[in-house]
């Protein structure tokens, strides 16, 4: 690259987060690459992709010159697999996968295989259950009995609990049963008991015949699968309230609404769709994945008005960049890597949007906010579509596009089967710097812990900014954090009004307003948008039943609501000392730190 180059301009945080999980170390774990070493060798790594085509195999220099640029200042970032692997020996790209879970021991066992190997490269994996008998039913092999889907979740939680010792990126899963499983109600409970299954993410498959059955008070039949036939019949009114008490009681489980999944499932005639990736914003068929990418919405906004010309020219190199992750990747098994060409699903989604709304000068609860969303995921969706089709021209449509809904519906081809999908960002938005996907802020200040056992303690940069903007003295914006660190919350600072409204966090932001502004992502959304609806400590179980029937009714495709402190640890605080506190993921009390382990005197917990 003899061009000049954009310089990355990255806080300590985001340096601290590259240094512990992405940066390339030698073989006495020492690191030897800078985060703009880091960038170039992803973005040539992926321009290699543009040699298999002749429109564009003589400007793969060029092509990477510009990922470089898309990437080094953090207007785009590509998942973290990607930003891991591009470039090295491994060369797995992906961060989504849904895997099928067959009746049978061979089958069960063939797939925590697979699991072991998505992991192994950073790619986290999803699965639903409800195909395995319920417990005590028959097995005919052995003339014994069935031990239930929740018991094998926990040999995959095992699994994935040895992956993730020695690995950079914690191994996450995605665990579902539908609702009608005879199992429902051990597993709503499987995480009642903190630690238990901890590196799953749960949600319930909601059917229409149950919430009608909800609707009309009436009971729900629950049916061995292996039969077809009922079980017993249980109240559905009681099994909705075990559902948001745990859901109130430990985050867990979410719920994943079937229907609307399978409603836009693009490619209807390769199989339905039962399953997502471990945060909810990937519905993928058995064996397939899909790479993600996100622009940074806080870049885009210029004068406090968004620059929608620079906009459209990120979304068209973005869904490029994607597309070229497909042609490079090298997939972990070669049904994933079969059915993933047939589909060509990328998801380019967002992060920042909450900052994006601050530098405009508008409140995340203002109607205004729903506008900007309108506004903004139309025009991403809209010019994703003419890129993937601009590339179909050059390359050719997906393989499955005959048949697809867009065939049906007389679409010019499209290059990949989908275009978007909101995800969390979790790690991407701390390298930039930025507010998570299309969530509120977490915090004015908050205390983050990462996989390395850093505390990262900071403020939102714009929150100081702005103060500045208003002008506000130093000694008065140092007295405003020092509130803000105490309170937790912006509501109960001295902070005059017109400035709070711009920095209400989740837990002050009505959960109506939680759920319209992911009403509206969803909208102009191909798979679909991770949103946790954060609530207060002192939210109730009727909210969350609120929450749940409020998404249905709007058709979402899921939620996932966490109320703070509901779980003995978590990944990020509010207020000052919080996330320095260590308590046992088992009971509850404070662990006592024993040179590089971790001990509870009072149950016994023990982990180097």
């Amino acid at each position: 690259m003899k061009k000049k180059k954009i310089i990355p301009q990255l806080k300590e945080s985001a340096l601290i987060v590259l240094r512990a999980r992405y940066l390339v170390r030698n073989e006495e774990n020492e690191i030897i690459e800078t985060p703009e070493e880091l960038f170039e060798r992803v973005a040539l790594a992926v321009a290699e992709a543009e040699k298999n085509f002749p429109p564009s195999k003589d400007k793969w220099e060029e092509y990477a010159f510009q990922f470089y640029n898309l990437m080094a200042s953090l207007d785009f970032l590509p998942n973290s697999p990607t930003l891991m692997n591009a470039g090295r020996p491994l060369g797995q790209l992906s961060a989504c996968f849904v895997l099928p879970i067959e009746d049978s021991l061979e089958g069960i066992f063939e797939t925590l295989k697979a699991t072991a190997l998505i992991h192994k490269s950073g790619g986290g994996t999803g699965f639903n259950f409800s195909a395995l008998r319920p417990k005590g039913d028959v097995v005919f092999s052995t003339s014994g009995f069935a031990s239930g889907p929740i018991s094998f979740m926990k040999v995959f939680d095992a699994a994935t609990e040895a992956i993730k010792q020695g690995g950079k990126r914690r191994g996450a899963n995605m665990g579902i049963l539908n609702i009608n499983h005879p199992d429902i109600e051990e597993f709503i409970t499987a995480k009642a008991q903190p630690g238990e299954l901890s590196n799953f993410n749960l949600s319930v498959g909601i059917t229409e015949d149950f919430m009608e059955a909800l609707k009309k008070g009436e009971s729900f039949s629950l049916i061995n699968p292996r039969t077809g036939k009922e079980v017993k019949k249980v109240s559905s009114e009681k099994l909705f309230h075990l559902l948001c008490e745990m859901a109130w009681t430990s985050g867990d489980p979410g719920v994943i609404f079937l229907d609307p999944i399978n409603q836009s499932n693009p490619t209807p005639h390769l199989g339905k769709i039962n399953a997502t990736n471990p945060c909810g914003e990937q519905p993928l068929l058995p064996f397939e994945s899909c790479n993600l990418g996100s622009i940074n919405l806080a870049n885009f906004v210029k004068d406090k008005k968004i620059d929608w010309e620079r906009l459209r020219t990120t979304i068209h190199l973005a869904v490029r960049f994607l597309d070229d992750v497909i042609e490079i990747n090298r997939f972990p098994l070669p049904q994933i890597a079969k059915k993933t060409l047939l589909t060509r699903k990328i998801g380019l989604g967002i992060m920042g949007f909450a900052d994006m709304l601050i530098k405009l000068r508008i409140g995340y609860q203002e109607e205004r906010a729903l506008e900007v969303a309108e506004e903004v995921m139309p025009f991403i969706q809209d010019e994703s579509m003419k890129a993937s089709a601009l590339l179909a021209s050059e390359r050719g449509n997906f393989p499955a596009y005959p048949g697809s809904i867009w065939d049906l519906r007389g679409y010019p081809p499209l290059r990949n089967a989908t275009t978007t999908t909101i995800a969390p960002t979790g790690t991407l938005s701390l390298i930039a710097g930025v507010s998570s996907g299309i969530e509120p802020l977490f915090g004015i200040y908050y205390e983050r812990k990462t996989l390395g056992g850093v505390i990262l303690k900071e403020f939102h940069p714009l929150f100081e900014e702005i103060l500045e903007e208003e002008g506000y003295k130093e000694r008065e914006i140092e007295a405003f954090k020092e509130e803000i660190k105490e309170k937790g919350l912006i509501s109960r600072t001295h902070l005059k009004d017109s400035l709070k409204k711009l920095f209400y966090t989740a837990f002050e932001i009505p959960s109506e307003v939680h759920l319209a502004i992911q009403k509206t992502f969803q909208k102009y959304t191909h798979n679909a948008v991770s949103k946790t609806i954060n609530l207060p400590e002192s939210a109730s179980i009727e909210e969350i039943k609120k929450i749940f029937l409020l998404a249905y009714a709007w058709k979402l495709k899921g939620v996932t609501v966490y109320r703070y402190g509901s779980k003995p640890e978590q990944v990020m605080y509010v207020r000052k000392g919080e996330g320095e506190k260590l308590v046992c993921p088992k009971c509850g009390e404070d662990l006592e730190v024993h040179g590089q382990c971790l001990f509870c005197g009072a149950c016994g917990y023990d982990k180097c």
